[in-house]
């Protein structure tokens, strides 16, 4: 090896890597960027309130969890820790369902790694907030996994005339403004048959998901980067959709947050004072303060709206100056 030109340096670096992997903590760390304890930091269940009804939710920056239901399986198959419900209300308002399809029936998976819950639960669960909370708008992507059948649809229109309701979904590839889209799930296709709603493959997406080692994060946070930065010229028609989580073998979900969070989280900090459109922003971990932070990017314009509109007299508050006004003469010539 010492024959090798940079040989020994290439060996030592693999062998960190592997001894990071091994060492690092599987759990309890609670960051600005990264969280992957059992609950959120803060809670923001009805932030969407605030956005003006005609504005299109292409122009919506919104903060998602990619596989949002792998919360079991190991180092290998976990994504989030905190529950569906914990996440809605938390304020991520884009979901990344899998499942697997046998006989008619969609249980929730990871890979292999079975996520102890079923198509019927989510359904369950989005359905519960959006009645609690129908100024918000839930955006899902379903998608198979762990089974070949290219053939769910009949199953997915079971589940929801089981679990939720019909008139529950956005049924139109059209993109839908705030006030159509409100107490709406929004489902984004990702499998053949007649449209439920959106089709998945409409969105401009950036998902290079494979990280084979963490000498790969800094390729994988690129690829987040030069979508972020094409977001906000991008068609403001078309929703964007930037996936910051990644995997491989010598690099688990966990590791690459940690990672990748912590540059999105700069990334974004830097950006605030920028009235920017970043569109869905998909993460693993995500922790409350960088939620918050995807939030606020479209209400700046909200407040500076409001606060125009405030410092404009109105008839209303005219009427009020003068009454005061008067009052105030009676009281002075009395």
């Amino acid at each position: 090896m010492s024959g090798i030109r940079g040989g020994p340096v290439k060996m030592q670096k693999m062998l960190f890597e592997l001894m990071l992997v091994v060492g690092l903590s599987l759990g309890a760390i609670q960051r600005p960027d990264y969280d992957d304890t059992p609950d959120p930091e803060f809670l923001n269940p009805s932030w969407m309130a605030s956005i003006p009804d005609d504005q299109p939710l292409s122009e919506v920056t919104m903060p998602g969890t990619h596989n949002t239901m792998a919360l079991f399986g190991g180092v290998y198959a976990e994504c989030q820790t905190w529950s569906l419900a914990s996440q809605l209300r938390a304020g991520v308002r884009f979901l990344d369902v899998r499942v697997r399809h046998v006989k008619g029936n969609l249980t929730i998976h990871h890979g292999v790694s079975y996520q102890r819950a079923h198509f019927g639960h989510v359904l369950e669960g989005v359905a519960d907030f959006l009645r609690k909370y129908p100024s918000e708008t839930v955006l899902m992507r379903v998608k198979e996994e762990f089974s070949e059948t290219y053939d769910i649809y009949g199953a997915v229109v079971d589940y929801i005339h089981r679990y939720a309701h019909w008139d529950l979904l956005w049924h139109s590839r059209l993109v839908p403004t705030m006030a159509e889209a409100r107490g709406k799930l929004i489902v984004l296709q990702d499998f053949s048959g007649p449209d439920l709603g959106m089709r998945y493959g409409s969105l401009d997406i950036a998902d290079d998901w494979k990280v084979p080692t963490l000498l790969h994060v800094e390729e994988k946070w690129q690829s987040v980067y030069e979508h972020l930065e094409a977001a906000p010229t991008g068609n403001k028609a078309q929703i964007f959709l930037t996936f910051s989580s990644g995997a491989g073998v010598l690099a688990y979900p966990r590791v690459v947050a940690q990672r990748v969070n912590a540059q999105l989280y700069n990334y974004l900090r830097a950006k605030t004072d920028l009235e920017q459109r970043f569109g869905i922003i998909c993460m693993d971990f995500p922790a409350s303060p960088m939620i918050q932070m995807i939030i606020d990017f479209q209400l700046k314009e909200v407040v500076k709206r409001r606060l125009a509109f405030d410092s404009v007299p109105n008839k209303l508050s005219l009427k009020y100056t003068f009454s005061s006004l008067r009052k105030k003469m009676k009281h002075l010539a009395a």
